[in-house]
C-alpha cells in the first residue's frame, strides 16, 4: 500500500523520467561512438552491462543536487544550472567506477561517457522548459476572473518571492511583475514573473501594465529607504500595501501575507532593535511580575512581551476598567496557559497598594500608570501630583517593605529639563526612587524616553482624525521636533534595561533623531491619499504653556555613557538632599488633601528649581516666559 502511494506521488513519475532519460542517454552515447568511432568498438563496448550502475550512481547525485525540491511548472535557469552539475558530478563519479570495474580496460567505455553529459543536460532540460513555457502560455491566454486585482510587487528577493507564491495561493491577487533596483535583476523572472525595473519606474510601469495595487516586499529596509519606497508609490497614484517588518515577523502570529497599510511607523522607525534575549529570558521567566497601567499604551505592550517569556505569575493593575477588561481578554484568549491576575485599582490608594503588593509579592514591578497629557496636567497640578508622585512614592515604599528585587519606574525626557508640570512631576519621581535606591535592597531602576508613536494622547491619533475629518492638520510651531519610538520597541527596551541595572540607575533609551511634528503631519496626510497644502491644511496654532520646541536626554549635571546594549545609556542620577526631599513631599500629601495647589507649586519649584527657569514661545517667532501661575 505504501509503495502504491510512493508510486503515485506526482515526484515519482520526474525520478522515472529522468531515470528513463539516463538510460537513453547512456545508450544513445554508445551508440554515436559506435557509428562514429573506429573498427571494432562495437564488438567490445558492454553497454548494457553497465546500465545499472550507471542509473544507480546518476540518480543518486541528481536526487542529492535537490532537483526534485522543486517543481516543472517553476523550472528556471537554477534548475538548469542543478542539471549542469549533476551530469557533470555524475560523470565523474562514473568514469571512477567504472575505472574500480574494469580497470585498465575501463578505455573501451571512455567514448560514450564523454558524450554522454551533454545528451544527459538535454533529455532532463528540454522536457522541463518546453512545460514550463507551455504552462506560461496557458496562463496568460487564460481570462482573468472578474475582480482580480492586479498587483506589482517591489522588492524581487526572498520575500517578494514568499508573497507571490502566498497571492497565488489564495488566488485573489494576479502578481503581474516585480520591481527592483537591483542591475542584476534586470530582465529576469521570479517564480516565472518578469522584473519590469527599478523601483523608481512604478509610476510608468503601473501605467502601461494597468496596476490596480503595489506591495512593498521589502521587511529589511531601512527608514530612508522605505520613505523613497513610499514616495515613489504616492506619485504612482497606485493603491499600496506593504508587508510586516523583521520585527513583525518574529512574532509567531504574523504571516508573511498579512499586507498593510504603509503607517508611520514604517516611516519613523530605526532599525530593528537587537535584544538580548537571554538576558531578557533569564531575568523574568520563572518571576512574579507586577505592571502597574497595564492597560495602557505601555503596560499592555509589556504585559504582551513579559507574557512571552513564561513568568510563573503576571498580576496587572489599571484604574480604568475599560482598560482592564480589554488586556485580560486578550491575555486569556491569546496565553492561555499564562497564570495572572487583573486588578481594578488606583495607585493612589495606599489600601489598594499595600494588598496588591502584599498579597502577590511580585518579583519585579513595571511602574508604567501615570498622567502624562502635558495641556490637562497644566491646570491640573493636584491630579498630575498625586498619581505621578504619590503614587509613585506609595508604590516604592511597599515595594521596599514586601521586598520586592527590582522596581522599574518607566519615567520621560521631560523630565531632564522639566517645563512642564508633567515633567516635572515625573523628574520627582524620579528622584525618590534614586534615594530609596541608596538604602533599600530593593533594585529601583528608572527608564527615560521620549514620545511613543500611536500611544493613547499622542499627536498621531490626533492627526488622524483632523484628516479623517477633512482638515486642518494643527501644528504648534514649525520648528518643534520630539522624539519618537514605537511601543513595541520601547517596551522591549525597558525589560532590557531592567536586566540590566543594579540599582540607582537611569537609563535613557536611544531614539534615534528628533522628528519635526510638521513632517510627521506631511506623511500622515500623504499616506491618506491626501496632498499637504492642498487637499489638507497643515495650521500652526503656537505654543502651548509648558511646551518646548526641542526635547532633551541628558541634563548638563547628569554625564552618560554606554552600556553593554548598543540602544540604551546610563545617565549619572543627580543627587538629592533626602531629608529636604522627605519633608517636602510629606507636605506635598498634605497639600493634596487640602487641594492646595498654590502649595503644591511653590513644592515643585523647590524641587525642580529648572521649572522656573524655563524660556518658551507661546507663538511662533515670539518668545516669552510662561509662569507657573498659568496652572491655576
Amino acid at each position: 500500500m505504501n509503495l502504491l502511494r510512493i508510486l503515485r506521488h506526482p515526484r515519482a513519475a520526474v525520478v522515472a523520467h529522468d531515470l528513463v532519460v539516463v538510460a537513453l542517454a547512456w545508450l544513445a552515447a554508445g551508440w554515436f561512438i559506435q557509428r562514429t568511432g573506429p573498427t571494432g568498438i562495437i564488438e567490445t563496448l558492454p553497454l548494457f552491462a553497465e546500465l545499472f550502475l550507471i542509473l544507480l550512481v546518476q540518480g543518486l547525485v541528481l536526487w542529492s543536487t535537490g532537483l526534485y525540491k522543486g517543481l516543472w511548472r517553476f523550472a528556471s535557469f537554477p534548475d538548469l544550472w542543478n542539471i549542469a552539475r549533476a551530469a557533470t558530478f555524475g560523470t565523474i563519479l562514473i568514469i571512477s567506477a567504472l575505472t574500480f570495474f574494469y580497470g585498465s580496460n575501463v578505455s573501451q567505455v571512455l567514448g560514450p561517457v564523454l558524450i554522454y553529459p551533454a545528451i544527459l543536460f538535454l533529455g532532463l532540460g528540454l522536457p522541463r522548459m518546453v512545460y514550463r513555457f507551455w504552462k506560461d502560455s496557458q496562463l496568460g491566454g487564460m481570462r482573468q476572473p472578474e475582480g482580480l486585482q492586479r498587483v506589482l510587487v517591489l522588492g524581487a528577493g526572498r520575500s517578494g518571492a514568499l508573497l507571490e507564491r502566498e497571492l497565488r495561493h489564495r488566488g485573489a491577487s494576479d502578481v503581474i511583475g516585480f520591481l527592483d533596483d537591483n542591475d542584476r535583476l534586470r530582465g529576469a523572472q521570479v517564480r516565472g514573473i518578469p522584473v519590469l525595473g527599478k523601483i523608481s519606474d512604478l509610476p510608468r510601469v503601473g501605467r502601461e501594465v494597468g496596476a490596480d495595487q503595489a506591495i512593498i516586499a521589502m521587511p529589511s529596509a531601512t527608514n530612508l529607504q522605505m520613505q523613497r519606497v513610499v514616495e515613489i508609490c504616492e506619485l504612482s497614484g497606485i493603491e499600496f500595501r506593504t508587508l510586516p517588518t523583521l520585527n513583525d515577523l518574529g512574532n509567531k502570529a504574523t504571516r508573511i501575507d498579512d499586507l498593510k497599510r504603509v503607517a508611520i511607523d514604517d516611516l519613523l522607525g530605526r532599525e530593528p532593535v537587537k535584544l538580548v534575549w537571554d538576558s531578557i529570558r533569564d531575568g523574568l521567566a520563572g518571576k512574579r511580575v507586577m505592571i502597574t497601567g497595564g492597560g495602557g499604551s505601555i503596560g499592555s505592550e509589556l504585559c504582551r512581551q513579559i507574557a512571552r517569556l513564561n513568568p510563573v505569575e503576571l498580576i496587572v493593575v489599571d484604574n480604568s476598567e475599560y482598560a482592564l477588561y480589554r488586556i485580560d481578554h486578550e491575555l486569556s484568549s491569546d496565553f492561555q496557559d499564562l497564570i495572572f491576575y487583573s486588578v481594578l485599582g488606583d495607585i493612589c490608594d495606599s489600601a489598594t497598594v499595600e494588598k496588591v503588593v502584599g498579597e502577590y509579592r511580585p518579583d519585579m514591578i513595571f511602574h508604567a500608570a501615570a498622567y502624562k497629557h502635558l495641556p490637562i496636567l497644566q491646570t491640573q497640578v493636584r491630579e498630575a501630583f498625586r498619581n505621578n508622585v504619590l503614587g509613585t512614592m506609595r508604590l516604592a515604599e511597599a515595594a521596599e517593605r514586601h521586598h520586592v528585587g527590582t522596581f522599574v519606574l518607566i519615567s520621560t525626557d521631560k523630565a531632564v529639563n522639566p517645563a512642564n508640570i508633567m515633567g516635572a512631576t515625573k523628574r520627582v519621581a524620579e528622584m525618590y526612587c534614586q534615594n530609596l535606591s541608596s538604602s533599600s535592597q530593593t533594585r529601583y531602576i528608572t527608564v527615560r524616553f521620549g514620545n511613543v508613536l500611536n500611544s493613547n494622547g499622542s499627536v498621531v491619533p490626533l492627526f488622524k482624525e483632523q484628516i479623517a475629518k477633512g482638515g486642518p492638520v494643527t501644528v504648534t510651531h514649525p520648528e518643534i521636533s520630539r522624539y519618537f519610538m514605537t511601543i513595541s520597541e520601547a517596551s522591549q527596551l525597558i525589560m532590557q534595561a531592567a536586566v540590566l541595572g543594579s540599582g540607582g540607575e537611569i537609563y535613557v533609551l536611544d531614539m534615534g533623531e528628533p522628528v519635526k511634528i510638521t513632517y510627521l503631519a506631511e506623511q500622515l496626510i500623504r499616506l491618506s491619499g491626501k496632498e499637504p497644502g492642498k487637499d489638507i491644511q497643515i495650521v500652526y496654532t503656537g505654543l502651548r504653556p509648558g511646551e518646548k520646541l526641542f526635547e532633551e536626554l541628558f541634563h548638563e549635571l547628569e554625564p552618560y555613557e554606554q552600556t553593554e546594549h548598543e540602544k540604551i545609556f546610563l545617565a549619572q542620577p543627580r543627587q538629592a538632599n533626602w531629608n529636604n526631599l522627605s519633608s517636602d513631599l510629606r507636605a506635598a500629601e498634605l497639600a493634596v488633601r487640602r487641594y492646595d495647589t498654590r502649595k503644591l507649586k511653590d513644592i515643585l519649584l523647590r524641587l525642580v528649581p529648572e521649572l522656573a527657569k524655563t524660556t518658551i514661545s507661546t507663538r511662533p517667532g515670539a518668545p516669552g516666559v510662561v509662569s507657573i501661575n498659568r496652572t491655576r
